[in-house]
This record gives structure tokens, C-alpha cells and sequence, in this order.
């Protein structure tokens, strides 16, 4: 198996800045690339399985391209009771997502998966945040989407900003889960692939 180096640097399967961030954090060379999976949940289909789902297909969808290198693959599933918020795209979607989160809980699963194709090598993690939103008046709410406007986040937070003052507390394995790709298990994967990390 290639091993992760300057010269084969480990590809990022997003073109995220949020996971691209904080895999900066690791110190370990990487590259991206989009995967252009599909995305469309399957019906019936659990929030922790679809996360599970779609962070695999990312990740053997770069490494079908790039079959000697490692890959890893990430995707992230809000819920909030049975109902799944992706990322609202505009500010009437980030309203009525913040409006259905007022006072109530919702779990974000994060998944990753660490593809080498040519081996047919995959480590898999799952990570689980759940965020309890304190009660929000349409003003609150109204006042921090013009102030961090979150359209390309599930749940139309930022916990790493401003979004924090719309939390009552958050439970979390991994802080950084929460944000779009946990350090904590990612670290695990790599080393389980031969890289040590400090």
C-alpha cells in the first residue's frame, strides 16, 4: 500500500473549506477533489446510515480516480426528531430551520471513511453531536441569520461562531465533529492506515 507522503498526499473527497480547515490542523499533506456522488437520501433511510452512506460513496468515488492513494470521505446528517436539515442554501430555509430547532434537540452524525482502492483498504468512524438549541424568539433568530448568515451549514448554525449564543449545550465526543470532520477519529483512521501523528 502507498503510503501518505509529500510525494502521494492523502485526497480530501470535498471541496469544503470547513473540512479542509480543520485537516489543516492534523499537519497531514493533502489534496481535494470533488466527488460527485449523489447525495439524495434513500427513503426510509436513518440519519446515521445516510451520513454512513454518503461518506463512503465520496470517498470510493475519488479513490475509483485515483486507486493507489488514500482517500477519505466525510459527510454530515442533522436531525432534529425524524426530520433531516441539510443545508438551508438561502435565508427563508435558515429561518425555518432555526424556527423548528427553538427549544428542541438535534443530532448531527458525522461520518468518515479512509478508502485506498487499490487494496480495497476502508477504516470507517461515526461521530455523534447532539445540540440542544435554547428557545428563540423570531427576532433572536432573525438577528443572528443577518449576522452569520449559515446557509451552507446543516441546521443554519455556526457553533465555531456566533452560533454558540443560539446553544443551551452541546453534548460531543469531538468538538470539531460537529463543525464537519471529526480530528479525533480521523486521527484514529490514519494511524490505523501507517500514519503516526503526534
Amino acid at each position: 500500500m502507498t503510503a501518505i507522503s509529500e510525494q502521494s498526499p492523502l485526497i480530501l473527497a470535498s471541496t469544503s473549506r470547513y473540512r479542509a480547515e480543520l485537516l489543516r490542523r492534523l499537519g497531514v499533506p493533502f489534496e481535494q477533489e470533488a466527488p460527485g456522488s449523489d447525495e439524495t437520501p434513500r427513503s426510509g433511510e436513518a440519519p446515521k446510515e445516510l451520513a454512513q452512506r454518503l461518506a463512503l460513496a465520496k470517498a470510493q468515488a475519488v479513490a475509483a480516480r485515483h486507486p493507489q492513494r488514500w482517500v477519505l470521505g466525510s459527510d454530515q446528517v442533522c436531525a432534529c426528531g425524524d426530520e433531516l436539515l441539510g443545508k438551508p442554501g438561502d435565508r427563508q430555509l435558515a429561518i425555518g430551520q432555526l424556527t423548528r430547532l427553538s427549544g428542541n434537540s438535534a443530532r448531527f452524525f458525522t461520518a468518515v471513511a479512509l478508502v485506498q482502492g487499490a487494496s480495497g483498504t476502508l477504516y470507517e468512524a461515526l461521530d455523534l453531536t447532539t445540540v440542544h438549541f435554547r428557545r428563540l424568539d423570531a427576532e433572536e433568530i432573525e438577528r443572528y441569520v443577518a449576522a452569520e448568515p449559515a446557509f451552507d451549514c446543516a441546521g443554519s448554525f455556526k457553533s465555531e461562531g456566533l452560533g454558540i449564543a443560539l446553544c443551551e449545550a452541546i453534548e460531543s465526543r469531538d468538538q470539531t465533529g460537529l463543525v464537519g470532520l471529526p480530528l479525533i477519529a480521523v486521527r484514529e483512521l490514519l494511524l490505523r492506515a501507517g500514519l503516526a501523528l503526534p
